[in-house]
């Protein structure tokens, strides 16, 4: 049987154990002492009784060997049974000479009505090895049983035996026992019963603790303001339970402490993200017009100038998308609501492939997209911006000449039906020691090797992938080696289903005509 795992279990088990070993401890002393005790008040009946009915057997005619080895006994004054008064029933007399029974007797019972007995060479061995120092031994007789005997030497120069049954002590003894058993197994069994029902009342602070930890455990600590459940309560401190109790209400006070310290944290690093980022729009929309209008001037500009302008308003660009960018994540943490309308996803994806082949010529872009049109329920700016951001991501860290496919897929789970938006390129791979943090916030690869790829961002795109599919109910992975990186989104489909619709459907190749599934590649150069 395995040993019990919960604690419960096992100080019940343990308890038990230690009550049957207890248990078991007094059963043997008991039978033991008993034991003892009757044999010895057999030893001292046998000195009382002496060895008359011995003696009864000494004089007279010898014994005759009987048939089969019976030993009869010989004639004594007219009785040739010897003298069996105020003999016990069963008290065996026996006299030997020289090692050899001459004659024996038992004193008749119902179990033995004859006085003849018939012995085997191993009781006449037995018989014979008994000292004469009149001291008890137990023998066993083939025909009569085990025997307490007594030898005491005679006045011929023979040795006079005489037994008693050792029968009634060895009921008595395994009385004992039967009742001993039977009363122990009633205690063992109430004993384990009521020590469970201790044990579990003992133990119900522990088990509150234990359920107090479980619904901790299931509360998203890592974002958010979280309510900790109210606190177990006060008990004994003096005892092991109170301790851990009171040690447990601290934690719990410790841990909600630091949450609501963290949380504030986060929300005053939120405010100020959002709040410096609408503060930038308007200085970096401003230095980014008056760079344009300078340039826009009609008077004659020295080159140098002219390509400061430039340069002006192009950081401005890049500054301006990254304002905007903090703002939607800000956004985001905030927690702010975003629409929740129908979204052509085929459609989003067409766009968002001919806009990538716009702006990255050099490479290959492919699309994979099922017969019906997908649908999912969100918002439709964010989604488009979410694909516009991991095709950047595919254009700017591969070299030219990498293919790039989208391809879209619906697959039915236990939780629903969901979207499956998918990103593949065959470039080089994300690197190792960035994939683990690759959508955090200003996560960025090597710069040397982006921008010989063709520039990189400040780091926030996938970030922005990230936050926008988490704020859409879905999740967003990476699986990157040597000459493979895919990127998918996640989404949970919409009630419709997405099928069956008038619109967008097939494969297209990004350029407004669909075509059949069995109908090109969709791949474009």
């Amino acid at each position: 049987m395995p040993w019990p795992r919960t604690l419960r279990a096992r100080l019940t088990a343990g308890l038990v154990v230690l009550l049957a070993v207890s248990c078991a401890a007094v059963g043997v002393a008991a039978v033991l002492e008993l034991d003892g005790f009757l044999t010895g008040r057999l030893d001292e009946q046998l000195r009382q009784t002496g060895t008359g009915f011995a003696q009864s057997l000494e004089h007279g005619s010898a014994g005759l060997p009987g048939p089969e080895g019976t030993v009869k006994p010989s004639d004594h004054d007219g009785d040739e049974h010897g003298d069996t008064r105020r003999q016990a029933a069963e008290t065996f007399g026996a006299r030997l000479v020289g090692g050899r029974i001459t004659n024996a007797a038992v004193v008749p019972s119902r179990s033995h009505p004859a006085f003849g007995v018939t012995f085997t060479a191993a009781d006449r061995a037995a018989l014979a090895a008994l000292p004469a120092d009149r001291t008890g031994r137990t023998a066993h007789l083939s025909a009569l049983g085990d025997y307490r005997l007594v030898a005491c030497p005679g006045r011929d120069g023979d040795v006079l035996v005489t037994g008693l049954p050792m029968e009634p002590v060895r009921a008595t003894v395994h009385r004992l026992e039967l009742v001993a058993g039977g009363v122990f197994g009633l205690a063992l069994a109430a004993a384990g019963v009521a020590g469970a029902l201790w044990v579990r009342w003992s133990l119900r602070p522990l088990s509150r603790v234990a359920a107090t930890a479980t619904r901790v455990s299931e509360l998203p600590l890592a974002s958010g303001e979280v309510a900790l459940p109210p606190r177990t309560g006060a008990t004994d401190p003096r005892s092991e339970v109170g301790r851990v109790w009171a040690a447990f209400d601290r934690m719990l006070h410790h841990v909600e402490d630091a949450l609501t310290k963290r949380h504030a944290s986060e929300e005053r690093l939120r405010r100020f993200a959002a709040d410096a980022s609408h503060e930038l729009r308007t200085p970096v929309a401003s230095v980014r017009g008056h760079a344009e209008l300078a340039l826009l001037h009609p008077g004659p500009v020295p080159p140098e100038v002219a390509r400061a302008l430039e340069r002006i308003a192009a950081e401005s660009a890049r500054m301006g998308e990254l304002v905007d960018e903090m703002l939607l994540l800000a956004r985001l943490d905030a927690g702010r609501p975003l629409e929740r309308r129908p979204v052509d996803l085929t459609r989003l994806v067409l766009d968002a492939v001919t806009d990538a082949r716009a702006a990255g010529p050099g490479h290959h872009w492919a699309l994979e997209l099922p017969e019906d049109p997908v649908t999912v329920t969100g918002d439709a700016h964010r989604l488009h911006q979410v694909l516009a951001n991991l095709l950047a991501n595919a254009r700017q860290h591969t070299p030219a000449g990498t293919k790039a496919t989208v391809s879209l897929e619906r697959t039915a789970e236990t939780g629903g039906v969901w979207v499956l938006l998918r990103v593949h390129d065959d470039g080089p791979g994300v690197p190792e020691e960035v994939r683990p943090g690759v959508f955090e916030r200003f996560t960025r690869a090597d710069r040397r090797r982006a921008a010989s790829f063709g520039g990189a961002g400040a780091g926030l795109g996938l970030s922005i992938v990230a936050a926008v599919a988490e704020a859409h109910g879905g999740t967003v992975d990476l699986e990157s080696r040597a000459g493979s990186t895919a990127f998918t989104v996640r989404l949970p489909a919409g009630e419709d289903g997405g099928a069956g619709r008038d619109g967008v459907g097939g494969r297209g190749d990004g350029t407004g005509e669909h075509r059949p599934a069995g109908g090109g590649d969709g791949r474009a150069g």
